[in-house]
């Protein structure tokens, strides 16, 4: 009660003890990217077009179909059509396909926005010119959204998400902690390498889907590794229930937090190690009592049954005994209390 008290206070929102207990044991850290190593406040930062669109018209037509996305990456381009005035119009069939797209209809006008790979399984040929524009966006740490209307491509818009201020530092600790820390994020490869490598993070799964998450956790698992795994969003839900201990990030949806064992009030990446610390300081708390306890109890239970009698005449009355008992549980309860100054 202590530890969960204590983690409560430094913004660690600690659902069960065995959350605790399991922490001690991790051996790998895997995380999602966008609102987890990122701000989770992407802006669109790049606008190209294609086909003779304007930057009006593909703005207004990509916030269109995504106002009806919860997507961090949606309200980017919504909140970017409002600033500048742009007009937005209903959707109709809006279909959001997790972790690749979404597809509806916006005046009458069938409209595909999402990932590359999306766009082109959908039928829709790609130019090369854009491919390569698309490329230099991606080795600057952007994620590239395409947008189609009718079967025809009407250009992309790059989103930049910059990392969180505390998400270098904590890497940084979790790796001195003798940590292997993993990237899993459904955005392209060459974004995520680029921020893997500002980073420092060296192994990096891109482009995968949620099912894609768990099952890598789940592998990991299976190879004996002891997973924590930290999100924000839906798409990390499944990985987060498949893993040892769960992480969720406080500013994250419902649906992470509740899938996680622990969830991170301020939603930064320096809670985890929050979290391991004070883990170590409470399994570490935990054997003290039990060993305090154990040296206790196997020296005065015999003085209380009077084995001492015989040689020195010291038989322990009633009362003594158990003021001695109580003095045990107090002595445990007090070197419990102590966590409280743990320095996280």
């Amino acid at each position: 009660m202590v530890g969960v008290g204590k983690g409560a206070q430094s913004g660690i929102l600690i659902k069960n003890a065995e959350a605790i207990e399991k922490c001690e044991k991790i051996t790998h850290v895997l995380t999602d990217k966008t609102g987890t190593l990122t701000a989770g406040k992407p802006k669109v930062t790049a606008i190209i077009t294609a086909n003779d669109w304007d930057e009006k018209s593909l703005s207004s037509i990509a916030a269109s179909i995504e106002q009806s996305s919860e997507h961090p990456l949606a309200r980017s381009v919504v909140d970017h059509a409002k600033e500048k005035n742009y007009e937005l119009a209903s959707v109709d069939g809006f279909q959001s396909v997790t972790g690749e797209g979404v597809r509806g209809k916006v005046n009458g006008k069938a409209v595909l926005l999402g990932k590359q790979k999306f766009i082109e399984d959908s039928g829709v040929t790609l130019p090369d010119e854009l491919k390569k524009k698309s490329d230099e966006l991606q080795e600057k740490a952007e994620t590239v959204v395409w947008v189609a209307v009718d079967g025809q491509i009407i250009g992309m818009l790059g989103v930049s998400d910059p990392i969180k201020k505390t998400t270098p530092d904590a890497i940084r600790a979790l790796h001195k902690m003798g940590l292997k820390v993993v990237m899993l994020t459904g955005d392209n490869e060459r974004t995520a390498k680029a921020i893997a490598k500002e980073l420092g993070i060296t192994d990096v799964y891109a482009g995968l889907e949620p099912k894609d998450k768990q099952e890598i956790v789940r592998k990991l698992r299976g190879e004996g590794a002891k997973i924590m795994m930290a999100g924000d969003g839906i798409n990390d839900a499944p990985a987060l229930a498949e893993a040892d201990v769960g992480v969720a990030m406080g500013t994250g949806t419902d649906v992470a937090i509740e899938s996680a064992g622990i969830t991170l009030v301020r939603g930064d990446l320096d809670g985890i190690v929050k979290a391991l610390r004070l883990s170590w300081g409470v399994m570490r708390n935990i054997r003290q009592n039990l060993f305090f306890a154990f040296i206790y109890n196997m020296i005065g239970v015999p003085v209380a049954a009077g084995i001492l009698y015989p040689f020195l005449g010291l038989l322990l009355s009633p009362m003594i005994a158990g003021a001695a008992m109580s003095f045990s549980s107090v002595s445990v309860i007090g070197n419990s209390l102590r966590l409280r100054k743990l320095r996280l």
